[in-house]
């Protein structure tokens, strides 16, 4: 039966309205009729994309955003099996471990883009974050450029020319497809015996800060997360927060400390990095006075995010969660709803993906972890996702950029860092004997110490592979089913830079390890060059009770300088050693860090081609029983005080 006049107007009107209504909260009617979705659209606001998309996601698509897993997943051993890391488990980010070591530009770009194009195929299409760690360059590819270590830098007390630094490490991880780094380290090292004092650039919090602000602008450019993404990158402040404060530096220990120390010594580079707009914070492993940080609501949600309104997202460290517990994993789920609770975002996971997954889906749909906490988290990945320009630009563009991969310009300011690195702490053994600048011109020289001509120990922990690697790169330990490449890395050595700087007439003698027989042997010699100081090491490996120089060193002086052979001893390490014992009979001691690939720099200063400017960026104890001691303290007795260097 018909309907009467009236009512097919009312029905009409009705319509009408419905429309209207659903018109102006979704969009305009024509926009809605031809399909518009808000985020997808480039020009609609970030914020306005972020909820658009977030609220068209189911759960399990939420969970995936929250998971950063390690490439392998999909590449070995079959990447048709892997591929459903991206299109069933919609797994929104993936990283390279220190080991996954790349020597092929192309290949690894195309190996990003596919993970890329099976991320995209999913039905919301929400592209990959690709990771890796690029804390001194981009260190585990083969013929990058290789900068010194923090610790340098912070010698060095130049902020544009950290800035250059930080710009060539994101051009160059840019060129390989790979979207964000774990860089910068923003912890204040408080004690040498800490594993990972060379990632720190000063036991200075100020001047930590001045290095921060630098970094960052070379790495994201001076804006909210990135600038440019074909050429800038996300990066990630870490360790949050107190890292380098742990007892007697040990890592991933207890740091106890008071408000006036947390705030005023530790917190100050992440309050800034928050503020220049870092994409994302790293969690410490280590503990604050008792509370794991993977598990510190105070820190993480309270007071990172509530009070430093930091937008970007929180990320574990490599399986950080697991060691909530001890041992770790006793309990995964509670580590899973504690660190969730917490305030972390996205999880480190990197292998137990699928069990990550099925616990937190429990743990959400049980109510122990709330929908909001879900929502805040995937948010925050969202934004760093939309604000990096990845929505937009999701494929790696590594042909325009791979000209410039370990280029010569880049080179020259690696070069520059290590020369300006160098940190001249004795010169002659009165004022009226000075030996630096060596001359070039003499009859003969003697170069001795293993450390002299070794790339891997001139570069230090973190290249190539995670505990560094020893030579030239040629002989890494490789598991060959996982086609891994090894190959000499680009560079120079020590020993190399020595032989290209003095005169062609100069006969040049190296010996590794000098014996009783060696002062003899060579008497002749005009002076003699001793290389010496610390094998690679990372992390937990690192730690040391006696900060001994590593052997044969202690011989390699007393064969040497101790047996009245005039010499300049030069130090490649991470952190001030032990050296009192032997100063006296040491003509000149130079500092040269962990210098990188570009050890031509070394000798640049040496012979006198550019001064030595570089001052000590952390105090230089006399004996391990003073530590910590750090310049301020009322007891402050150093061998070399905090910003010591002889100028020249």
């Amino acid at each position: 039966r018909g309907s009467p006049p009236m009512a097919g107007v009312r029905s009409f009107f009705l319509f009408a309205a419905i429309a209207l209504l659903f018109a102006g909260r979704y969009g305009d009617a024509t926009a809605a009729a031809r399909g518009y979705i808000k985020y997808k659209d480039p020009k609609a606001a970030v914020e306005e994309r972020v909820e658009d998309l977030l609220t068209r996601m189911t759960l399990p698509e939420k969970l995936g955003q929250m998971c950063q897993v390690d490439r392998f997943n999909f590449s070995y051993p079959n990447p048709s099996i892997g591929q459903e890391i991206f299109t069933k488990y919609m797994i929104g980010s993936v990283l390279s471990n220190p080991y996954d070591t790349g020597a092929n530009i192309a290949k690894r770009v195309e190996l990003a883009n596919t993970m890329q194009k099976l991320s995209l195929s999913t039905r919301l299409g929400i592209p990959l974050l690709y990771a890796i760690d690029a804390v001194h360059g981009h260190n585990t590819f083969i013929n990058a450029t290789i900068f010194p270590h923090n610790i340098g830098l912070g010698a060095t007390r130049d902020p544009e020319l950290v800035k250059k630094i930080g710009a060539i490490t994101a051009l160059e991880v840019r060129a390989t497809g790979i979207a964000q780094a774990f860089a910068p380290c923003v912890a204040v090292c408080r004690d040498p015996r800490w594993g990972r004092c060379y990632e720190s650039y000063s036991e200075d919090p100020k001047l930590v800060n001045l290095m921060t602000e630098s970094i960052m602008d070379g790495l994201q450019g001076n804006a909210p997360y990135v600038a440019d993404f074909k050429t800038k990158l996300a990066g990630c402040a870490k360790h949050f927060v107190g890292d380098g404060g742990t007892i007697d530096g040990i890592n991933e220990n207890n740091t106890v400390v008071d408000n006036a120390t947390l705030f005023n010594v530790h917190m100050p580079p992440f309050e800034l990095a928050v503020k220049k707009g870092i994409a994302s914070i790293m969690a410490s492993y280590s503990s604050l006075n008792g509370v794991k940080m993977h598990a510190n609501r105070a820190m993480l949600t309270d007071y990172l995010k509530d009070t430093l309104k930091f937008q970007g997202f929180v990320i574990s460290d490599w399986l950080g969660i697991d060691k909530i517990t001890t041992p770790p994993r006793a309990n995964y789920t509670y580590s899973i709803e504690a660190s969730i609770n917490a305030g972390i975002d996205m999880v480190m996971v990197p292998w137990e993906y699928k069990e990550f997954l099925e616990k937190l889906t429990n743990l959400v749909n049980g109510g122990y972890i709330p929908m909001s906490r879900i929502d805040d988290a995937v948010r925050r990945v969202l934004r760093v996702k939309f604000s990096l320009g990845l929505f937009e630009n999701p494929f790696a563009e590594g042909s325009s950029l791979a000209a410039e991969f370990g280029s010569e310009a880049h080179r020259e300011v690696a070069r520059e860092a290590v020369r300006k690195s160098m940190v001249l702490l004795k010169n002659g053994k009165t004022d009226n004997d000075k030996i630096v600048p060596l001359p070039k011109k003499v009859k003969k020289i003697v170069v001795a110490g293993a450390h002299a001509n070794n790339m891997g120990w001139q570069c230090g922990g973190f290249t190539l592979t995670w505990q560094g690697f020893n030579g030239t790169g040629e002989n890494i330990s490789r598991n060959k089913a996982m086609n891994l490449p090894t190959g000499k890395t680009r560079g120079t050595t020590i020993l190399e830079g020595i032989m290209k700087t003095v005169d062609a007439t100069t006969e040049v003698v190296y010996v590794e390890e000098p014996n009783q027989n060696t002062a003899k042997l060579h008497a002749d010699a005009a002076y003699t060059i001793v290389v010496v100081g610390e094998a690679p090491y990372a992390e937990s490996q690192g730690d040391s009770t006696t900060l001994n120089m590593a052997a044969p060193g202690p011989d390699t002086i007393s064969h040497t300088c101790a047996s009245g052979m005039k010499c300049v001893v030069v130090l490649v390490t991470g952190r001030p050693l032990m050296i009192e014992a032997y100063i006296d009979f040491i003509d000149a001691v130079a500092v040269a860090w962990l210098p990188g690939t570009e050890g031509q720099g070394v000798a640049d200063v040496l012979f006198g081609d550019h001064p030595f400017t570089g001052t000590l960026p952390r105090t230089w104890m006399k004996s391990v029983v003073q530590l910590p001691m750090n310049v301020g303290d009322s007891a402050y007795d150093p061998l070399f005080p905090f910003g010591f260097g002889i100028t020249n």
